[in-house]
């Protein structure tokens, strides 16, 4: 009650299938941050699974993970960190972040998080929230992104509500396919060769990831940042001129398993 108060929280009402949260906030984050950015976030059964994309440092992981404690605290009898929270109540909230291994099982990084994927795909139901972090990164690219698109695949056809923080991009063209699918992405603005993370929330779909940016942020030499930005435009000339015609992952799919 006393957070509540000294925090501005609201009373969460809760709904048949309808997740909508206006000016939500992370409510430890938001203590150790000035000027915290509230986002809004609106799903239903109609509009159920969504792939936000962005740059690390982004908000991608925060602003999910925001979304699985306002649902926990409201089902929890709290007040919630929100201008305005509605909320389904939930069977299960199930979470796939971070990247450890577990050396004394003598598990990778990588089947550590297939262990935890299966356990969802095993347990969730249309009445769970799943929030993913990153799916499929713990292997090669193409094993990835082909991975992360079939749980997703299997996600939003078993009808639970998941909000997907991915760096593939190919992801998003699960929109095409799917009405249930909706794509979202965190606003960054350019100045020159520098970025600024808004951290605000947008329909969309990230246009680049900002690596480089990011790396030089965190205090790699100039050195190094400019040859990796030299590399990254012989490499884009040089898959220009290899790839003539569109190799969006989507079109290799069908609709349908055969």
């Amino acid at each position: 009650a006393y957070d509540a108060i000294l925090y501005n929280y609201t009373k969460p009402v809760f709904s048949e299938d309808r997740l909508e949260i206006k000016g939500g906030r992370h409510p430890v984050v938001e203590r150790f941050t000035q000027n915290f950015v509230e986002n809004d976030i609106y799903m239903d059964n109609e509009r159920r699974f969504v792939v936000i994309t962005g740059p690390n440092m982004s908000g991608k992981s925060t602003f999910i993970r925001q979304v699985g404690l306002i649902s926990l605290m409201a089902q929890m009898g709290s007040f919630v960190p929100a201008q305005r929270a509605v909320l389904p109540v939930f069977d299960r909230i199930f979470t796939r972040m971070g990247a450890r291994d577990d050396l004394a099982g003598g598990r990778s990084t990588f089947l550590v998080e297939m262990n935890e994927m299966a356990l969802i795909l095993l347990k969730s139901t249309e009445k769970s929230l799943v929030l993913l972090d990153e799916v499929g990164r713990g292997t090669s690219t193409q094993d990835g992104i082909s991975i992360a698109w079939a749980i997703s695949e299997e996600l939003i056809k078993r009808g639970c509500k998941v909000l997907f923080a991915t760096h593939f991009t190919e992801l998003t063209e699960l929109e095409k396919h799917f009405s249930q699918v909706q794509n979202k992405t965190i606003l960054v603005k350019e100045e020159g060769k520098n970025v600024i993370f808004t951290h605000k929330v947008v329909d969309g779909v990230a246009d680049r990831s900002y690596g480089i940016e990011v790396a030089k942020i965190a205090g790699i030499p100039d050195r190094v940042i400019n040859r990796a930005y030299e590399i990254l435009e012989r490499n884009f000339k040089n898959n220009t001129k290899k790839n003539g015609k569109s190799n969006r992952f989507s079109q290799q799919i069908p609709l349908f398993p055969v």
